[in-house]
């Protein structure tokens, strides 16, 4: 048995590290136990976009949380590069973004969401503008003859997210924190020292509360702690090319080039399960249509490609529940690991060591997928 901490968080992937580095400068001792080498790990295959437009747009409160993180991300990322968690910085770039509209039709549909969502009360502080085609071509001469217009937020942005990640587990064992590698097997209740013991394939450790992080591994831990998990995999696949010239300064949601010149490709949405696979006709029509936005792409190699499986919910938002049964029990789930990362390091962990968390986040609890009798 390991010796008791005041919290454990299971999963250490972007959510659960952002949140034990949450835990950790607010004062609690913390367990972080990561699975490590797992295929289904969310961190290792995103396309690293810190991004607030089109998020929320049937739920204000996702609007208002994605804003808020996207605009704690310069501090959270400078204070991870300045206390020396890193020897290479995170990548983050607060440069704005970009949605493409090929074609009327498209560029019809993104005005229609955009005067929806600022027609809902979380959405109107988001700055987000309708591009025509001339306003596009000045944030972005390289766009084809296609482009009819887009959308653009002055705060989107996008990081390197494995740097992240390797900045946050650094930060954390810098101070101390035990990072454990394993799976976590089930976790129990200690009713009479009101704690909890969780059982990996290593070992046992004792904790005053426990976070549920674990992303996709989350279902098959939920049910002895009284807490739900209604969550799905999802595929997308990204394409990476060569390094080439920059030839773009906001970030597309389908294209980013990184700060090493080369350029990712993406925004597969695909129901396969826990397929991880990459397939030609997928990757045909990433290419096509990275293609028609920048023609120029046509004559860059691609380099290579991989899937990765989004961690969704029925409705894409987050799930953040602490236990009424088990109330040292709480779960913390979302695919927008990167986007949140300064929001569960920040405001989350706060209300989750304050007791917070159902108060604070009523729209992302799972009861909003119950069916009522």
């Amino acid at each position: 048995m390991i010796g008791p901490s005041d919290i454990t968080v299971i999963g250490g992937g972007l959510v659960g590290a952002s949140l034990a580095l949450g835990f950790l400068r607010a004062g609690a001792s913390v367990t972080l136990v990561d699975a490590g080498e797992d295929r289904f790990h969310a961190s290792a295959g995103n396309f690293g976009l810190v991004w607030v437009q089109g998020k929320g747009a049937t739920c204000p409160d996702y609007a208002d949380l994605s804003l808020r993180s996207a605009k704690a991300w310069r501090r959270f990322a400078e204070a991870l590069e300045d206390d020396g968690s890193t020897d290479a910085p995170l990548g983050y770039r607060n440069c704005g973004g970009v949605k493409i509209a090929l074609g009327e039709a498209e560029l019809n549909t993104m005005a229609a969401n955009l005067e929806r969502m600022h027609n809902q009360s979380g959405s109107a502080g988001n700055g987000m503008l309708l591009l025509d085609r001339d306003a596009l071509r000045d944030r972005i001469p390289a766009v084809g003859p296609e482009a009819a217009g887009g959308t653009f937020c002055p705060h989107d942005g996008h990081a390197d997210p494995l740097a992240t990640l390797y900045a946050l587990h650094r930060a954390l064992r810098r101070a101390g924190v035990r990072v454990l590698r394993g799976k976590a097997l089930r976790a129990s209740v200690d009713e009479g020292a009101r704690g909890f013991t969780i059982h990996t394939d290593t070992d046992s450790i004792a904790c005053g509360r426990v976070v549920l992080a674990a992303g996709l591994g989350n279902p098959e831990l939920c049910e002895p702690l009284g807490l739900r998990a209604h969550l799905r995999p999802q595929r997308g696949q990204i394409v990476v090319t060569e390094r080439t010239a920059r030839f773009m300064d906001p970030v597309c949601h389908t294209v980013r080039q990184t700060e090493d010149g080369t350029v990712m490709l993406g925004d597969s949405k695909e129901e396969v399960g826990f397929d991880t696979s990459t397939t030609p006709d997928v990757r045909r029509a990433i290419l096509n249509r990275a293609v028609r936005c920048f023609p120029h792409l046509a004559k860059v190699r691609v380099m290579r490609s991989w899937g990765a499986l989004r961690v969704m919910s029925p409705d894409g938002l987050p799930i953040y529940q602490t236990s009424d049964r088990h109330p040292g029990a709480s779960l913390v789930t979302c695919h927008s690991g990167v986007t949140l990362a300064a929001a569960h390091a920040g405001e989350v962990a706060s209300a989750i060591l304050g007791d917070r968390l159902n108060d604070s986040y009523p729209a992302f609890s799972p009861a909003r997928f119950e069916v009522a009798p």
